[in-house]
């Protein structure tokens, strides 16, 4: 396994390096769902393809006051876990690799990226969509795998790629969780033990509102009052957004149907957590 840390060594894998090269971008802080978009990296890119994990975190996707300073980066157990699920390649550049002085220009999407996370934290998407594009144009992978979790940042990118014509297959995996629900995230680490012992009433919540729309309720009105009494029976969360929404375009709907996502945002304490969950 290589790690390079710059962009010139990057920028030859797609002479040097087998195809399909299949790229997982990640901002490390490495779990067992990031394991699981390795492995299905390593499936599609295939025993003879290539596997480049891109660890780094991206300043321009955080707000002035969010988490940027503080977001772990361990790097040495990252490596570790990359060996161990057949990465072939780290890409692990510095910010100021990626963005070298004097840095202007961005990319944004102005529609589904609005909506949601979008307006809790301006500029997030801007970020992500920049930061995406240049490992896009560095790397030059065949394939890129991102974790469903993050559902709008999935619909995001799908839409840049679209719009911008971006030769690269986005393959998005199911959110990977702990026994009692709660979906990895590198953030959980900030949770109090009473804040990890709540969060789980996020998952419960979505599927509540699954049983009830299974069950023949499909206004969108009642099944999120059904969900916000849930979660607020946990004294320490306090919601950010929860919203039904039709998962292509991400704006409300009145009426729930198979084509409905249900997305939300959730602090405790200062963490904040997202989760979704797709109604089918």
């Amino acid at each position: 396994m290589k790690v390079i840390g710059s962009i010139s060594a990057a920028q030859r894998l797609p002479q040097a390096a087998p195809a399909p090269i299949v790229l997982v971008p990640t901002m490390g802080a490495l779990h067992r769902g990031h394991a699981a978009l390795i492995d299905r990296a390593r499936a599609l890119a295939g025993p003879r393809g290539t596997v480049v994990v891109s660890i780094f975190v991206n300043p321009t996707q955080f707000g002035p006051k969010e988490d940027f300073s503080r977001y772990p980066r361990p790097f040495a157990a990252d490596k570790a876990l990359c060996a161990a699920r057949g990465v072939d390649v780290i890409f692990h550049p510095t910010p100021a690799e990626i963005y070298p002085e004097g840095f202007s220009t961005y990319v944004e999407e102005t529609t589904v990226s609005t909506l949601l996370c979008g307006q809790s934290r301006p500029g997030h998407f801007r970020g992500v969509c920049t930061v995406v594009l240049k490992l896009f144009q560095i790397i030059r992978p065949q394939i890129a795998v991102f974790g469903l979790k993050d559902f709008q940042q999935c619909a995001v990118i799908r839409r840049m790629v679209r719009d911008l014509h971006v030769p690269v297959r986005i393959v998005a995996v199911e959110t990977v969780r702990e026994p009692d629900g709660l979906a990895l995230s590198s953030r959980n680490q900030y949770l109090s033990p009473e804040e990890r012992e709540q969060a789980p009433v996020l998952r419960a919540a979505l599927l509540a509102a699954r049983k009830a729309w299974q069950g023949g309720e499909k206004s969108t009105a009642r099944l999120r009052q059904l969900m916000v009494k849930k979660i607020a029976a946990s004294t320490l969360a306090r919601i950010d957004y929860l919203e039904l929404a039709d998962a292509d375009t991400l704006q409300p709907v009145s009426h729930a149907d198979r084509n409905t996502v249900i997305a939300l945002a959730v602090f405790f304490g200062r963490t904040r957590l997202i989760d979704n969950l797709r109604l089918r």
